[in-house]
């Protein structure tokens, strides 16, 4: 048997699929207008046409990679800085030790250590939705799954899949749901109460999960071998300087409206402060920089060339006609099975338009006009775009953030599809019984 493609095969040969279909997909478009409220391009509904444009030629596909590439600079400037960081800190010692200090604590306590990663991870994602950040982390999670005795698709599904799981049944994801209430018009942060009812029920079933497979696939313990056995102050004071940061970094987010940027600046300060408690100098120091951005290249170009992917289809203009497509239909079903279809036309609309905030923009201008048609409740509506579209973060290889923790982790995606499906079906179901349950008692 061949040899499973990389991720960098997957993604080129999605990006030449992509380029296949424009020349298949009836080309067509929604107008447009810009919304003086907020200045931001909005989607008329009931606009679409069906237009006659000239074709993407092959030069134009290759002209994507290098536009996708360059239209993710600041998300890889930060996937750069946060690696360039946190190989530096690795250089210091302080991570092993923090880690051999845990390993001590929670010796016997294996199972609490990996529902506390899932917990966290969970936590920040339906806090700040917490995503691509986790491309710089996931050596080191990796680094102490093994000390604990779990496999790479463990502490994957732990970290990159609960982050998932809990921006998608988030009651305030700032990129997701907040997005689509806005753009629905609908009261932003309600229904708050019905969402963290059912994020609630997805956490515990995907952490049993989680946790019933780990104890099923145990590994042997990797041992950290340490010089020193407990922290010394200067390490102590790394690891404070790096909680801190992440404080700082989440309260910007939250209240202060940061971006990739500001995150970038935090962890490029935090790195250089690290570096100069240890008593590297500036010279070792940058050197080590230098050597952490080479662990984080293949990651950055494995997102930039998903974006290309988008690219394509946008400039073929068929994404258009694909949510015509996918979304038109349902006007023709009863209510709940219209909802239910809504969320899953999202799944399936979630391959060509990786960016799940782009598709709330794209999307919901059309669908609240339909939902109104339909006697379907705008929230609902909402509901079904967040579960559906959100959650397949863990399976489209479109999805730069996964392919690049997967090329990390040493995991080929069809092992990795093998391992996520049946968990994301499970989160699937619950979903759509939320969805079901939403409209029979007319969530508003």
């Amino acid at each position: 048997m061949k040899r499973f493609p990389n991720a960098f095969v997957i993604i080129l040969s999605v990006i030449l699929i992509a380029w296949v279909l424009t020349f298949i997909i009836p080309q067509g478009n929604y107008q447009r207008e810009v919304n003086a409220e907020n200045n931001r391009t909005i989607v008329v509904p009931n606009s679409y046409e069906h237009i006659e444009a000239p074709s993407l030629s092959a030069f134009d596909a290759l002209l994507a990679i290098p536009k996708g590439i360059a239209g993710r600079a600041d998300l890889i400037v930060l996937i750069l800085l946060l690696g360039g960081c946190f190989y530096i800190i690795e250089k210091t010692g302080a991570l092993n030790q923090g880690l051999n200090q845990l390993i001590t604590i929670l010796k016997g306590k294996e199972v609490f250590a990996l529902i506390i990663i899932n917990l966290l991870f969970l936590t920040a994602g339906f806090t700040i939705a917490l995503q691509e950040e986790i491309i710089a982390m996931t050596p080191i999670l990796l680094l102490f799954g093994r000390t604990l005795g779990y496999n790479t698709l463990t502490i994957l599904s732990a970290s990159y899949g609960s982050a998932v799981v809990g921006a998608a049944f988030s009651p305030f994801n700032p990129f997701g749901v907040l997005i689509a209430q806005k753009e629905a018009e609908v009261e932003l942060l309600s229904g708050t109460e019905f969402r963290l009812i059912f994020l609630f029920i997805a956490c515990v079933v995907w952490t049993l999960y989680i946790v019933r497979y780990a104890n099923k696939n145990r590994v042997e313990k990797s041992i950290v071998e340490l010089q020193v056995n407990t922290l010394t102050v200067r390490n102590k004071v790394i690891l404070s300087l790096l909680v801190l940061t992440f404080g700082v970094v989440t309260y910007g987010l939250i209240s202060l409206g940061w971006g990739f940027s500001e995150m970038s600046a935090c962890f490029f300060v935090l790195g250089l402060l690290c570096g100069i408690i240890s008593n590297f100098g500036f010279n070792k120091t940058t050197e080590l920089y230098v050597d952490g951005f080479k662990e984080m290249i293949f990651a950055c170009i494995i997102i930039g060339l998903a974006n290309s992917i988008s690219i394509i289809l946008s400039e073929g203009i068929i994404i258009d006609t694909i949510v015509y497509g996918l979304f038109s239909p349902l006007e023709n079903v009863p209510t709940s099975i219209s909802a239910v279809l809504m969320m899953v036309s999202h799944c399936i609309l979630h391959f060509p338009i990786p960016s799940y905030s782009g598709q709330a923009i794209l999307t919901m201008p059309i669908l609240t006009p339909l939902a109104d048609l339909i006697g379907l409740s705008r929230q609902v509506c909402v509901l079904a775009y967040q579960y559906g579209t959100i959650m397949m973060d863990v399976i489209v290889p479109t999805n730069g953030a996964l392919m690049a923790v997967l090329a990390l982790g040493g995991i080929k995606y069809n092992n990795w599809i093998k391992f996520i499906v049946k968990p994301t079906l499970i989160i699937l179901i619950i979903a759509a019984i939320a969805i079901l349950v939403a409209v029979k008692i007319g969530y508003e």
